[in-house]
């Protein structure tokens, strides 16, 4: 009988740093531990950590990280390459990881990627897996919380040990399965994936390529509001506020589309007076600053593959043929979303197929698969 199963979870709260050292100490003699944050993200940019938990296997540590001030044995665990680490749906937590941290929990599984090579649906919860594989219900009522009040109640502390708690076990269920199948190192490189992602910057330089509606400006007006989504990102990051926060993206769009001289013409377009009284002059400013911008540096009119006269056709043929080759042991949209195929064809139509920008499905198993699905784009094209 899993031991976990037969307790209710139990914890240690850390809140100073001789007790965080003796917790990491403990843990890095492991050779597998379980991680998880609780965090708050409503207005700001970065996640405010809240809460990280930790389970060794004897012992769950609730790290208090508002009270603790040297996380350093904390970092080297994270580092330790010896001890792995099992997270569950972990892309937010590789971003509190780094942005607290600087470092990534390495090296790295997640159960919800296993799940998917197991036949679960793509993001399949935590308590979902749980009730499958030992038939326990999770009590999720503490989920939405604001783990940044102290102090955090019982109850809450239950909630957030019972998700490392469970989770060592359920890896333990799930890595057994997993080793009857083919796709170990599948689910490795796609963990490892997660871990890439966070990895790459933020080029605040391309932020006006997010803001919706931009395909339909021309060079000039997206050298404007290139200038302006720049600003923005920057703002966000310098006050640590989500970018809608700072100024809407619609009311970015008007601005760059409209070119508006002063403040009240920017009420006009739709801004907010807070937008107006705390940024309008800002905005004036930047289009004024804009008209100096030399035309050989206006971004080029952004392409939407959907324009393309064969994307309809293709996308469709690309997806029957995916259903083809998936293999009987898993679901054709592990190998490859709508996204990915989009991927592909953009990188087989655009990018003269670039060695040094592969899209997913030309990299590691999955390489099999898109030179399939590649034969099938060039097929199309030379039709």
């Amino acid at each position: 009988m899993i031991k976990e199963l037969k307790n209710q979870p139990h914890f240690n709260l850390i809140t100073d740093n001789d007790s965080l050292k003796s917790a990491c100490e403990q843990a890095s003699q492991k050779s597998i531990v379980a991680l998880d944050t609780e965090f708050v993200r409503i207005r700001s940019y970065y996640p405010k950590l809240g809460l990280i938990q930790l389970y060794d296997g004897e012992q769950v540590s609730l790290i208090d990280p508002v009270t603790i001030t040297d996380f350093a044995p904390f970092v080297e665990l994270l580092a330790k390459k010896a001890v792995l680490k099992i997270l569950h749906a972990c892309y937010e937590d590789l971003e509190v990881f780094f942005h607290y941290f600087h470092q990534f929990p390495e090296p790295m599984l997640d159960t919800q990627v296993i799940a998917s090579f197991l036949g679960f649906p793509n993001s399949t919860g935590l308590a979902t897996l749980i009730q499958h594989y030992f038939q326990l219900e999770m009590d999720k009522g503490t989920s939405r919380t604001d783990w940044l009040a102290r102090p955090l109640t019982e109850k809450q502390l239950c909630y957030a040990a019972a998700d490392v708690w469970y989770l060592l076990p359920l890896y333990q269920c799930m890595s057994q399965a997993l080793s009857q199948t083919r796709w170990q190192s599948a689910v490795k490189f796609d963990c490892d994936l997660l871990v890439e992602k966070q990895r790459q910057p933020r080029n605040s330089d391309n932020a006006y390529l997010n803001i919706p509606n931009a395909w339909r400006m021309e060079p000039e007006e997206l050298a404007r509001l290139q200038l302006l989504a720049k600003w923005r990102h920057d703002e966000a990051i310098r006050r640590d506020l989500a970018l809608n926060f700072v100024v809407q993206a619609e009311s970015l769009y008007e601005v760059a589309k409209h070119q508006p001289k002063h403040t009240s013409e920017l009420l006009n377009l739709g801004l907010s007076s807070n937008e107006v009284r705390i940024h309008g002059k800002k905005l004036l400013q930047l289009i004024e600053q804009s008209k100096r911008i030399d035309k050989t540096l206006y971004p080029s009119k952004i392409q939407r593959l959907t324009d393309e006269p064969h994307y309809k056709k293709t996308i469709k043929m690309l997806q029957q043929k995916l259903k083809e080759i998936a293999p009987t042991d898993l679901a054709a949209e592990v190998i490859a979303s709508k996204r990915d195929l989009e991927s592909l064809m953009k990188w087989g139509w655009w990018k003269n197929k670039d060695s040094q920008r592969l899209p997913k499905l030309m990299r590691d198993w999955r390489e099999a698969f898109g030179v399939q699905l590649l034969h099938v784009l060039e097929s199309e094209s030379q039709g």
